[in-house]
C-alpha cells in the first residue's frame, strides 16, 4: 500500500486492517523512505518499507487524500507504481488514489470510480468513469470516497483469495453499516448540501484538473 504525506487516514488504515487478514499476506506501507510522515490531519506514522526495499508486490493499493496533488507530477512515485504494476496481480485505487494510478498510465482504457468530488477527472487519465461504489475491470479494482475503501478491500480480498475469506473478514470486523443518515452519496443528499460541498471542493478539483491536463499535454 502506497502511503504519502497528507494522506487521508481512513483511506489507508481501514483497508490495510482488512487486507492484511488475507491468509499468508504481508502488508507493507510503502513510501520513498521509512522516516515519519504525517496524515492530512497531522497524525504522525511511519512507512514500513521504501520503494527500494519492498520487493515485487502481488497487489498495489493507492489510497487518496490531499497529498495526491503532489503525486500527480511526482515522477519517482509514478515510475514506482508503473514498475510494480507490471508484475502485480491486482491494482487497487481508493478515494482519489485512482487519479494517481491514472497519472501513472495504469487506468487507460479501464472502467473506474473515485471520490465523487473528483469523479469527472477520471476521463483526463484515460479511464471510463463509472458511478459505482466499487468497480472491477479485469485486474483493476477502484473504490469511491473514503469509507468505500472498506468495500473495496473486501472485494479485493474475495478476488485475491475467496469469497469465504472475505466474508469471514467482514464478520470479524463486524462491518454492518447502519448509518444514522442516508446522505452518503450526492444522489441521496439534499441538493443544498451537495452544492455546498461542491463549492468547497471546487478549488481543489480545479487544481487537480490543471495538473492532470498539464501532464496529458506533456
Amino acid at each position: 500500500m502506497l502511503v504519502f504525506p497528507d494522506i487521508t487516514a481512513i483511506d489507508y488504515v481501514a483497508p490495510a486492517d482488512l487486507l492484511v487478514r488475507i491468509p499468508g499476506a504481508q502488508l507493507h506501507l510503502v513510501w520513498k523512505h521509512t522516516d515519519p510522515i504525517r496524515t492530512e490531519l497531522g497524525w504522525e506514522f511511519r512507512p514500513t518499507a521504501s520503494f527500494d526495499s519492498c520487493g515485487t508486490l502481488d497487489m498495489v493499493v493507492v489510497p487518496g487524500g490531499p497529498g495526491i496533488e503532489a503525486l500527480l507530477s511526482d515522477e519517482e512515485t509514478l515510475a514506482f507504481l508503473s514498475r510494480q504494476a507490471q508484475g502485480a496481480k491486482w491494482i487497487v485505487g481508493i478515494c482519489t488514489g485512482p487519479l494517481v494510478l491514472g497519472a501513472a498510465g495504469l487506468l487507460q482504457g479501464y472502467r473506474a470510480t473515485c471520490h465523487w468530488g473528483s469523479h469527472a477527472l477520471l476521463s483526463l487519465v484515460g479511464a471510463t468513469p463509472v458511478d459505482e461504489r466499487v468497480v472491477v475491470d479485469r485486474n483493476r479494482i477502484t473504490g469511491a470516497g473514503m469509507t468505500s475503501g472498506i468495500d473495496c478491500a473486501l472485494q479485493a480480498i474475495a478476488l485475491a483469495s475467496s469469497a469465504e475469506v472475505a466474508q469471514g473478514v467482514q464478520l470479524f470486523a463486524e462491518y454492518d453499516p447502519q448509518p444514522p443518515f442516508d446522505t452518503g452519496a450526492p444522489h441521496k443528499a439534499p441538493p443544498a448540501l451537495v452544492q455546498a460541498a461542491r463549492t468547497r471542493l471546487q478549488p481543489i478539483v480545479e487544481r487537480r484538473r490543471a495538473l492532470l491536463a498539464e501532464r496529458a499535454a506533456a
